[in-house]
């Protein structure tokens, strides 16, 4: 408004021209062209065009002499223009997620440069001039075609952060060992067949290298990563893990899921400082897990790995003179001491009244009748509703959930993995208690809506279903959510929303 009343602007006033413009940015548009009139910009330190529609930059940007940052990520570029090569200062040059094929053989002239993002493009080769950019601290080549790397990349003296995941890499150069700086190096998703030597990387820290084709640990090379705190090695064919890795003092994660170990000669613990914290995953997520419940739910755990000795799936246990007629298919001690009402893994199509009839007075807290050929909820169940509290059905053939679960209301694990279940009942809202449920291999397509509904819920396992979508707004209302996992499913987005459920630990 002051400017439409008073025209007589003086030279003081017109702040705008004597002002130069230091950082521009212009992110998440639909801009389809830069202009060549960048160059009149020439105080620019900081240029930000990322996520927008460019297929192709100016010429002029060459002249921005003063630019130290330039993010043209997320666009549809195909090339770099020579012209960048020209710029001392830039420091940082971030242009991940294009569809570059080559990158310009003179970029190593940008000495300056600290960080450099070029993942999740079409590249085949690196520059050899990639060795004069001796100031470079983080590097990302992640997601492009790359079948080897230059030997020269040794020379970058100051790397730090070197990530190569999702590439088709066999090998990686025995020269890669004199990066003395070198403290994470991401070589996950490749094709190794072993893991690299790095007989100088001192400082490294973090090695990940899962989802690979590595088959032997080489104990020479577990000696040499005396700073290692995290080890990466899941999903590999390892078959034997050797005792030279105690030697990792310092190691405080190692990952070897999904191996084929037969051999563990190393303790699950040894004697280093980060012992204690010291987080191994031998088979999944759930093992781990588990040690985190505490004893009873290790103890559950284990005696569901044990190998029944016992008569074979169509055998009648022997029948002895201690024997009762109602009692020969259970264990009556185990209801008796244990509280554990268990016939599973007989590829039964029904639970035989016998069993039922077993429990007596006695209260039963645990029922595991996982492992059956079941395709309804056993109607007895209804009878157990006074003290049970943990019910095991997983791995059989259910396909719905019938009002007998639903009146257990002391209910507090409820496990049903490896089912056919496609919906839950809205009668299940009264188990108020229920607090860890597993519903993993089923064939949900949509989240169950009853879950909303638990208070009690702690723990949520959905993997390995259909489902396509979550609410985040009625998540948030769930106060007692700590884990959520939800791999392996249809998700088409991850709701940003799901930030506000503060309470989650485990996505």
């Amino acid at each position: 408004e002051e400017a439409q009343q008073n025209l007589s602007f003086g030279a003081a006033d017109r702040w705008w021209e004597q002002t130069d413009l230091t950082k521009l940015i212009l992110a998440s548009n639909k801009l389809q062209s830069l202009s060549e009139d960048v160059q009149l910009l020439p105080a620019l330190t900081m240029l930000d065009v990322h996520d927008n529609q460019l297929t192709s930059l100016p010429s002029a940007l060459g002249q921005l002499e003063n630019l130290q940052k330039l993010d043209v990520s997320h666009n549809k570029l195909r090339s770099l223009p020579e012209e960048l090569l020209q710029l001392p200062r830039l420091r940082s040059l971030l242009v991940q997620h294009n569809e570059l094929s080559q990158l310009p053989e003179g970029l190593g002239q940008l000495l300056s440069l600290e960080e450099l993002d070029v993942s999740n493009n079409q590249l085949t080769a690196i520059p050899t001039s990639f060795a004069l950019l001796v100031n470079l601290v983080r590097l990302n080549l992640a997601c492009n075609q790359l079948k080897e790397l230059p030997a020269d990349l040794s020379a970058m003296k100051s790397l730090r952060q070197l990530d190569c995941t999702k590439n088709y890499l066999e090998t990686v150069p025995p020269n890669l060992a004199t990066m003395a700086s070198l403290e994470q190096l991401y070589l996950r998703k490749n094709k190794l067949r072993s893991l690299p030597e790095f007989p100088s990387c001192k400082l490294l820290k973090e090695l990940h290298a899962g989802e690979n084709q590595i088959e032997i640990l080489n104990a020479e090379n577990l000696k040499q990563l005396s700073s290692l705190c995290v080890l990466e090695l899941r999903d590999n064919k390892i078959k034997a893990v050797p005792e030279e890795i105690t030697v990792l003092q310092k190691l405080e994660r190692l990952d070897l899921a999904n191996n084929d170990i037969i051999l563990w000669a190393p303790p699950v613990c040894w004697h280093c400082p980060s012992a204690l914290s010291l987080q191994i995953l031998l088979s999944d997520l759930g093992f781990v897990s588990f040690l985190k419940k505490g004893t009873q739910e290790l103890l559950k755990y284990l005696r569901s790995k044990i190998q029944d000795d016992g008569p074979g799936p169509n055998e009648e246990p022997p029948v002895t003179a201690m024997t009762l007629p109602s009692q020969s298919k259970v264990n009556i001690h185990a209801i008796t001491t244990l509280k554990l009402l268990e016939y599973s893994d007989k590829q039964a199509a029904e639970i035989p009244d016998a069993v039922f009839d077993a429990v007596g007075a006695n209260p039963v807290a645990t029922v595991n009748f996982s492992k059956n050929q079941l395709r309804e909820i056993p109607p007895r169940l209804v009878e157990l509703k006074d003290s049970v509290c943990d019910v095991s059905l997983g791995f059989n053939k259910i396909s719905s959930i019938s009002s007998e679960l639903c009146l257990l209301q002391k209910l507090t694990h409820l496990d049903l993995r490896n089912n056919v279940l496609t919906a839950l009942p809205e009668e299940m809202e009264a188990l108020k208690r229920l607090h860890t449920i597993n519903l993993a291999f089923n064939r949900f397509k949509v989240f169950p809506s009853v879950l909303y509904h638990l208070p009690a819920l702690e723990t949520i396992l959905l993997s390995n279903n259909q489902v396509g979508s979550i609410d985040p707004v009625q998540l948030k209302g769930m106060e007692k959510l700590g884990t959520l996992d939800l791999q392996n499913n249809d998700l088409l987005q991850v709701p940003p929303e799901l930030g506000n459920c503060e309470n989650l630990r485990s996505v």
